[in-house]
């Protein structure tokens, strides 16, 4: 992400909804997966909105970033390691 950053451009290219509370699908957000990549964040959009989860897909290059991850809702959702483990394989 950092490389998508320049002089002339020092804005991020995304803008990431952060607030759980007005999730809807297609909304882009940052999470992370603590068990298996300690603090670092990724980028996902929101597939689906539950009242206690979501579903979202990794927005990246890698091929699997179409598979579908289940993670906590909260305002930075939280990806547990078996599910993150679907995207890495």
């Amino acid at each position: 992400m950092k490389s998508m950053v320049t002089e002339k451009d020092k804005e991020c290219p995304f803008n990431f909804n952060t607030d759980a509370s007005t999730f809807t699908t297609g909304d882009i957000v940052c999470y992370r997966a603590p068990e298996l990549l300690g603090d670092m964040p990724f980028i996902g959009e929101l597939l689906e909105v539950h009242a206690d989860h979501v579903v979202l897909k990794h927005k990246g290059e890698m091929k699997s970033s179409q598979i579908p991850i289940r993670a906590s809702r909260e305002d930075y959702p939280i990806v547990a390691k078996e599910e993150a483990m679907k995207v890495i394989n």
